[in-house]
């Protein structure tokens, strides 16, 4: 059993709350850190037009994240809350400086390095008079974050050596980061750089290579059409506030997060092998288009058509070593990619057919590398087809059936035990009864070269702010991942309960 209740006061500019957890025992694909039951988070604040002050458990991020992001999901059992103190001042209108100091709750504890950073941004039409009724609209950025954490010498033998190395670990390391967003019109420009400077740890195997990740988006924007050009390059940008945390799932004390630029998929054979950033080093693009072909015409019919193409590449670096622990590791061309790591490319068409019914055809190719989960093989390459038709019966009652195929060239092996592999179909009805009752049964089925059989029923009722969920059935062994960050969930059989409700 996982649950918490969150309880705030508020009264004028003060604000307080606290967080109470139990973990009886953790779910299936929760580290087992978390059993136990207490306050897990409390905090005080006040706040004005100029000013917000915070002390205790907080959450905050500068820019994009490639320095700091302090954030919670609880569907993944992430939360890496600071303890400590934060301040927000907006000393003009467009300014907003940004400190914080802490400590990165570590389950129960609280891990043994202190974060430290500051941050400012800079809205110059809101400073520039003469740019107040500009079109172009233009905010620059940038923010330091440090990390403290006593510098013990450690001493390490390197695989299949007898000799021991004496390392000297930095008590300080310290990441930068510069920003910018562009605006005219319908186009928008977004770009943050970010560097890091030596931090040997055990993730990238006690190299001294400083780091270093590139952020760039681009897009346009019309009634009826959008595109967006996403590129991003990650050089051994690994930023946690303990180089050495005991931490098997490797999901906590992160200070920094880097955005995944893949599409977060929504159905379950496109999300079936999700990709998330490899922080020791990776390159990548992705582009996405969405447009409406018009109503009344030959291709658009009477409601319009919706298209949406996505497509995303991902590579590791070109790397030359250079040398093992103690050094810089390695060198990489700025533009070099090397491996292929990841590859996607989906087309999804959603069309009304009539007032009541509307069906999405979606048609997916997803290459994957499994060495980015820690498995030797071959590529897998999947083609995905799904079927999403709903009919709306009346204004209360909706019906919803799905139909999914995915055919690979995997075959599952005993020794890797990847439970994904082979060829799969999937059905999904799914019927809500008075908008608040809802029923749902389906079924993921490996039919040739893999191994599996699926089945899940659940069953929702939603009253006002409460909503209670019972579920029974097969969990499929796999990664689920949201908004690039993954965990492990194992094998289960068996029936689920979630409770939420506000008061």
């Amino acid at each position: 059993m996982n649950a918490r209740a969150d309880i705030l006061y508020t009264n004028g500019p003060f604000s307080a709350g606290l967080r109470f957890e139990a973990y009886q025992k953790p779910m299936l694909g929760f580290d087992p850190r978390y059993e136990g039951q207490g306050i897990a988070n409390y905090f005080a604040s006040y706040q004005n037009d100029k000013l917000s002050v915070t002390a205790g458990n907080y959450y905050e991020q500068f820019g994009n994240g490639l320095i700091l992001r302090s954030y919670e999901d609880r569907f993944l059992g992430i939360d890496n809350s600071l303890f400590g103190f934060s301040v927000n001042y907006r000393p003009w209108d467009g300014v907003t400086l940004k400190g914080i100091i802490g400590k990165q709750r570590f389950y129960w504890e609280y891990g043994k390095g202190f974060v430290r950073g500051l941050d400012a941004e800079v809205a110059l039409n809101n400073i520039i008079k003469s740019w107040t009724e500009s079109k172009t609209r233009i905010t620059l950025g940038g923010g330091f974050v440090s990390k403290y954490e006593d510098n013990d010498v450690t001493i390490i033998s390197r695989q299949n050596e007898y000799a021991l190395y004496k390392l000297a670990l930095p008590a300080n390391v310290g990441a930068g980061s510069v920003r910018m967003e562009l605006s005219h019109g319908g186009w928008g420009l977004q770009a943050e750089y970010a560097y890091k400077s030596q931090d040997p740890n055990e993730q990238n195997h006690y190299i001294y290579k400083n780091g270093d990740a590139l952020f760039v988006s681009a897009s346009y924007s019309q009634k009826g059409f959008s595109a967006n050009l996403q590129a991003k390059r990650v050089d051994n940008m690994g930023f946690r506030s303990e180089r050495n945390p005991n931490d098997k799932t490797g999901q906590m004390l992160y200070i920094n997060y880097v955005p995944s630029i893949t599409k977060q998929h929504t159905y379950a054979f496109l999300s079936m092998y999700p990709y998330a950033t490899q922080t020791t080093g990776e390159m990548g693009l992705q582009g996405d288009l969405m447009f409406k072909l018009k109503k009344e015409t030959l291709l658009g019919g009477k409601y319009g058509t919706d298209i949406h193409i996505n497509t995303a590449v991902i590579t590791s670096l070109d790397t030359s070593t250079i040398g093992g622990m103690g050094t810089d590791g390695y060198t990489s061309p700025y533009f070099g990619p090397g491996d292929l790591y990841y590859g996607d490319v989906s087309v999804e068409i959603a069309r009304k057919l009539s007032g009541k019914s509307k069906i999405t055809a979606t048609y997916g190719y997803v290459v994957f590398n499994p060495i980015v989960e820690g498995h030797a093989g071959h590529l897998h390459h999947n083609n995905i087809i799904v079927c999403d038709y709903t009919y709306k019966i009346n204004k209360k009652n909706v019906l919803r059936m799905e139909a999914e195929w995915m055919g690979s060239d995997s075959k599952y092996d005993v020794l890797v035990d990847d439970k994904r592999c082979g060829d799969w179909v999937m059905g999904l009805v799914e019927y809500n009864f008075t908008s608040a009752f809802f029923i749902s049964l389906s079924d993921q089925y490996c039919y040739h070269d893999g191994i599996g059989n699926y089945p899940n029923v659940s069953i929702g009722y939603t009253r006002k702010a409460s909503r209670l969920q019972i579920g029974y059935g097969k969990q499929r062994e796999g990664i689920v991942c949201i908004g690039g960050v993954c965990r492990q969930v194992p094998a289960s059989n068996g029936l689920t309960f979630s409770l939420t409700t506000s008061f």
